[in-house]
């Protein structure tokens, strides 16, 4: 909703500020609410005498924070991104190798925030202080706003371009309109705005016609009943229903280009999805001492994929690169985006292998009389860095190549496609292993991934994720392959 809004009508900005507006909001009242009534109902405390339950405008005020939580925080996710890439001009070179780095930079800034709510902040909340809790993300959420506000006078800003529902739909009616006609092969006759009009005034460029997808090129074929020299020299424009600039057609082949890309990479996302559940689930019937009197939370080991995937990109620039300079006396040729994905894929699809035999040696040392093996916890160390190295190829080349594959107007829904992939990779990873405990549970079996992991065979559902990833890996190299890249052409207005 918020990319949505973010490309049609509010800008990313405004955008940007009226949904962390709204997460501030939130965040304050689950905090006052928390600290009023929530944790402790009225006539409490007393002995003999049980708790009664929260009102129902209690009850609401709660959900309401929740969802108003939700939606500031979600919303201008995609905008955000877009609009700090935005700051880099793409047709400078310097700025564009900035712009590259920043994509980089936010993801290891997001990684930092879920280390510090995953580690501080669930202490505090362990050792019962909800409302202390509360008040240090509502007061990070304040300090974050203001410190967006401060660079209000300095950013770089584009114009909203409108619904792109509409001129979607545009395009699909006035190419149907003109099923009939044959289009010529070298694609002239194939209308396009000039000067100042169109799409120029939104500083949005050009794209210049490409050869696939030709059944929308009749939405920009002119014909007898087109009248363009007339309407041209009355400074009207055709009716878009009926004629659309070659510009407009393209934008509808490039997100149809990316949709194959997209599918892939929804994949991608069951594994991480994996690692914040069965790996836990799998921590958790393992030795987690660390010493005498302290236990390692198996959900902790998640710190682990964080770090590493922090690391990774910290030093992939600064001593990963220089180191293969030194070795190779040669300057390395980066890899694209979509050769960095496909890397991502294939370490994921090694974390799962791994995953898989880290199973098999806790089976091994599994105790017949007891839930819990005793392989210490750490043998899962490995799993975790290779999905940690994995989701920094993955997630931030996602984030790339979204944005620069989407044409000027849709750069912020190119980047929610991008975060959608993950959260669409979520009901994946749910699917599969519904129908895989489904097919295993019958005849009064077990099953795979049952509660006590000691009497199932996790170490086959990791495999079957391993040889399903390799499949996607596999159909993503097709796609890669035959992906072609847009063409944009220079920026001329709508930048402030």
């Amino acid at each position: 909703m918020g990319a949505f809004l973010s490309d049609s009508y509010l800008g990313r900005y405004l955008t940007c500020v009226t949904f962390q507006i709204v997460h501030i909001f939130g965040l304050m009242a689950l905090s006052i609410s928390t600290y009023l009534f929530m944790l402790k109902p009225h006539d409490c405390g007393k002995i003999g005498q049980l708790c009664e339950p929260h009102r129902p405008i209690e009850v609401a005020i709660f959900y309401i924070s929740i969802y108003l939580i939700a939606l500031g925080n979600g919303a201008p996710e995609p905008a955000l991104a877009t609009f700090g890439a935005d700051q880099f001009d793409e047709e400078d070179p310097e700025e564009k190798k900035c712009k590259t780095s920043f994509y980089s930079y936010f993801y290891v800034a997001l990684n930092i925030g879920c280390l510090f709510g995953e580690t501080v902040l669930v202490y505090i909340e362990s050792l019962g202080h909800w409302v202390v809790a509360f008040w240090t993300c509502t007061a990070s959420g304040i300090a974050a706003f203001v410190l967006f506000l401060s660079g209000s006078f300095r950013y770089r800003h584009f114009k909203a371009t409108g619904n792109p529902i509409s001129r979607f739909s545009q395009v699909i009616v006035a190419s149907m309109r003109k099923t009939n006609y044959d289009l010529p092969s070298d694609g002239e006759g194939l209308y396009e705005t000039s000067g100042r009009e169109g799409d120029q005034m939104n500083g949005t460029r050009r794209i210049p016609h490409s050869n696939g997808l030709k059944f929308l090129d009749r939405a920009a074929y002119i014909t007898q009943q087109d009248d363009i020299t007339r309407m041209s020299s009355e400074g009207r424009t055709p009716n878009p229903w009926y004629l659309c600039p070659v510009t407009q057609v393209e934008e509808v082949k490039c997100v149809l280009r990316i949709l194959p890309i997209w599918l892939c990479t929804i994949f991608s996302s069951v594994v991480f999805i994996q690692m914040l559940s069965l790996f836990v689930e799998q921590g958790a019937a393992m030795n987690r001492r660390v010493s005498k009197n302290f236990h390692i939370p198996p959900a902790s080991m998640t710190a682990f994929d964080i770090v590493s995937t922090t690391l990774f990109i910290v030093l992939y620039d600064k001593l990963i690169v220089p180191l293969y300079i030194k070795i190779t006396k040669r300057e390395p040729k980066p890899p694209s985006e979509l050769q960095r994905i496909g890397i991502g894929l294939a370490i994921a699809v090694l974390a799962l292998v791994i995953a898989g035999f880290v199973e098999r040696l806790r089976l091994k040392h599994a105790s017949s009389t007891e839930e819990t093996s005793s392989l210490s916890i750490f043998w899962q160390t490995p799993q975790y860095v290779l999905v940690g190295v994995s989701e920094a190829f993955v997630y931030i080349a996602k984030m790339e190549f979204f944005t620069s594959q989407t044409p000027d107007g849709l750069k912020s829904l190119g980047m929610a496609l991008s975060m959608f992939s993950s959260a669409i990779g979520s009901y994946v990873a749910s699917m599969i292993l519904t129908v895989v405990m489904k097919i295993t549970t019958r005849k009064g079996e077990p099953g795979w991934v049952p509660p006590n992991l000691n009497d199932g065979y996790l170490d086959r559902f990791f495999f079957l994720s391993a040889g399903l990833t390799a499949l996607n890996l596999a159909f993503y190299v097709v796609c890669a392959k035959r992906y072609k890249f847009i063409s944009l052409g220079k920026r001329e207005e709508g930048i402030n």
